[in-house]
């Protein structure tokens, strides 16, 4: 998966234009995301990506940073050997964009 461009309330996934909140897992997007309390993410938000099992999960925070992750929500995705990375969106956008060049082994995934 390749994000081909970001601004707000936009972005473009292997030329497929998304105007709502995705994740990106590495053979999919899925643009039905939808957490329980909106700008609060929460364990229960992030089951289907704890399924797929990834090595990194980045987390966008939004184009200026509203959604909050709290110290609950990332403790529950490092007690199951996820590295997490969370920042705004732009910055994850970049973020996702680097790993992916690098063409690591390692799983991905990325809820923006």
């Amino acid at each position: 998966m390749h994000i081909d461009d970001y601004s707000f309330g936009r972005i473009v996934i292997d030329k497929i234009t998304y105007t709502s909140d995705v994740i990106i897992y590495p053979d999919r997007v899925d643009s039905s995301w939808w957490r329980k309390e909106g700008h609060y993410l929460q364990p229960v938000d992030l089951e289907d990506i704890i399924n797929a099992k990834p090595d990194i999960l980045i987390i966008g925070t939004g184009n200026s940073g509203v959604m909050q992750v709290p110290k609950e929500t990332l403790q529950f995705i490092k007690t199951r050997g996820i590295e997490v990375y969370v920042g705004m969106t732009d910055s994850a956008v970049e973020l996702f964009s680097k790993m992916q060049s690098e063409k690591s082994d390692k799983r991905i995934i990325a809820a923006l």
